[in-house]
């Protein structure tokens, strides 16, 4: 058997009119046509407040929201972002008639309430293991501190539980579609990539 110095494409029996150069720009521009929308899908719909982030949703994505002038809430899924509204399942809504967004939120306020049940019931516990371990006293409820640790639980308590459900649209409050290169754009977590 000879070997022979030919080009790959002459070494297999290709006739040269089956690879022409219409070919390779109809390859070239289907593949750069969809380069272009896996691009154009990586789209937030970011909820702010002035100009922090408060929730962030993707593709995918729980969705409880009520449009104006409407009392029925929509809950669904995201199924696609777009530069003006949100197909939720089958639904196109545009982002301007979206009133009130449902979802459970946290805040300062439930930090400093579950900081007070901690601390209530800390209080009281080491209040306690003084008297009984350090001490060697029979467990004894002293008045004082029993007083502060269920004033601390009783107001802490429904500071920890109380939470935000949902967050009407207006002033401070707005949404914005963000796109990859927005600096209110976060990679989701899903995504496959990893950060360095």
């Amino acid at each position: 058997m000879q070997s022979s110095n030919l080009p790959i494409f002459q070494s297999f029996s290709i006739p040269s009119k089956v690879i022409s150069t219409n070919y390779i720009k109809y390859f070239l521009v289907t593949l750069a046509v969809s380069a272009c929308f896996s691009v154009h899908a990586q789209k937030q719909l970011v909820l702010l407040r002035q100009q922090k982030v408060i929730m962030r949703f993707n593709p995918g994505d729980q969705f409880v929201i009520s449009l104006k002038g409407e009392k029925q809430k929509i809950d669904s899924y995201i199924n696609n972002l777009f530069d003006t509204a949100v197909m939720v399942h089958r639904t196109l809504i545009p982002t301007h008639k979206i009133d009130r967004i449902y979802f459970r939120q946290s805040g300062l306020v439930n930090l400093i309430g579950k900081f007070l049940v901690v601390g209530g019931v800390a209080y009281f516990l080491i209040d306690q293991f003084n008297v009984v371990v350090v001490d060697g006293h029979k467990a004894d409820l002293d008045e004082d501190v029993t007083t502060v640790s269920a004033t601390m639980l009783a107001v802490g308590l429904p500071m920890m539980l109380i939470k935000k459900k949902s967050q009407k649209i207006r002033g401070k409050y707005r949404l914005l579609m963000v796109q990859k290169g927005s600096p209110f754009y976060l990679e989701p977590v899903n995504s496959g990539t990893s950060d360095p």
